[in-house]
């Protein structure tokens, strides 16, 4: 999918190169129509021998019964855990993480000094900081929060000792969780983030005007910011791990490969999977499309080693989570999870009333 997709054939050649039994042909594909197209593709048991995949969409697929289970030969505790657990299935691993990313906390260190304030580590001095930040720093905004993004509201449930799934049961309506949206609900009703994000809006451009001045975000950012804000921002903006309660834990993503059951070249596959697995090919793949590696062992040598903010990445990706790998958890996600997160944090829903309808709801849909 997308530039993966796009850059693939690349490592695909070398890999034919000393195996030259085997041909690898990629076939790129756009992320927004790969869901269906591989879901079609089981359907009619026509798919292909290796597929990149969304490490939400794990759960679904392995419950086709769609996905070969990892062979006993991959050591899967050379991955980071987080990533690891995305491709764990009712206690089944059905894939490997390919490359992994997370968030930290964005913040203009020059604004942070005019306010008298130093890189939050806890909750409580997060939300001083945004304050500060507003009221003594001069920007619009302390910090830049989504009203309506699962994916930046579940660290706090995380980092509140939380979950919102548990022995398969729906945990929405669980304390944690309830003090997490109270958390990040408080934000919104002092005025330190926007009650919207407006259509077409870029955090980026905020972050470099010093409207917005902290954000959580993932490597991606690094290179937006250089590039939008130029040689003026230089010097002006840094990065920080999550801040903690009871832990720091972030969210982690990327993509996971997994090989078909229906595939004729399964041995050819696994080869090829586990070649895009070795330390110096991870590497040479972050060189290529800069996306981080998932084998631990491949940060310890070039820029992985050495570039302060890469390290911070690295470090957080010791402490990060991924959604459970259930099949309906991107329609939780959306339908419910965003939905009631909207009305908790823009709506004047507390957040009792918003956990106990993301509880009912989640449950009506299921696990399975």
């Amino acid at each position: 999918m997308g530039t993966e997709g796009e850059k693939l054939g690349m490592l695909a050649k070398d890999f034919m190169r000393t195996n030259p039994d085997v041909k690898v042909k990629v076939t790129p594909i756009a992320w927004d129509v790969a869901h269906d197209k591989l879901i079609t593709a089981v359907a009619g048991n026509k798919t292909p021998d290796v597929s990149q995949m969304g490490t939400t969409w794990m759960g679904e697929f392995a419950n086709t019964g769609a996905l070969d289970p990892v062979p006993d030969d991959i050591d899967t505790s050379q991955f980071f855990e987080g990533a690891r657990d995305t491709a764990v299935v009712d206690g089944t691993t059905y894939g490997v993480p390919w490359y992994v990313e997370t968030r930290v906390l964005y913040y203009r260190t020059d604004i942070a000094k005019k306010a008298g304030v130093t890189p939050p580590k806890t909750w409580d001095q997060l939300q001083a900081a945004a304050q500060a930040l507003k009221e003594k720093g001069g920007a619009k905004y302390g910090i830049s929060l989504s009203p309506n993004n699962w994916q930046e509201f579940l660290p706090f449930v995380w980092q509140n000792g939380g979950d919102v799934i548990k022995d398969n049961e729906m945990t929405f309506d669980s304390p944690e969780v309830v003090e997490a949206l109270k958390y990040y609900q408080r934000f919104f009703k002092d005025g330190l983030t926007a009650d919207s994000v407006p259509e077409g809006f870029d955090v980026t451009q905020g972050f470099v005007a010093g409207t917005h001045p902290m954000f959580f975000s993932g490597p991606w950012h690094m290179s937006l910011i250089e590039e939008q804000g130029g040689a003026d921002l230089k010097g002006k903006w840094d990065i920080a791990p999550m801040p903690k309660k009871k832990t720091g834990t972030s969210f982690v993503g990327g993509s996971d490969l997994v090989v078909f059951n229906g595939s004729d070249n399964k041995a050819a596959a696994w080869a090829f999977v586990k070649y895009l697995l070795r330390p110096d090919v991870q590497r040479k793949w972050y060189a290529t499309v800069s996306d981080l590696p998932a084998v631990q062992s491949a940060w310890e040598q070039g820029k992985l080693a050495t570039d302060p903010h890469l390290q911070l990445f690295g470090e957080q990706l010791k402490d990060a989570k991924s959604p459970p790998p259930i099949p309906k958890w991107e329609q939780i996600a959306s339908e419910v999870v965003n939905a009631e997160l909207e009305k908790a944090t823009v709506g004047g829903e507390s957040a009792e009333q918003a956990a106990k309808n993301m509880q009912q709801k989640a449950s009506s849909i299921g696990t399975e």
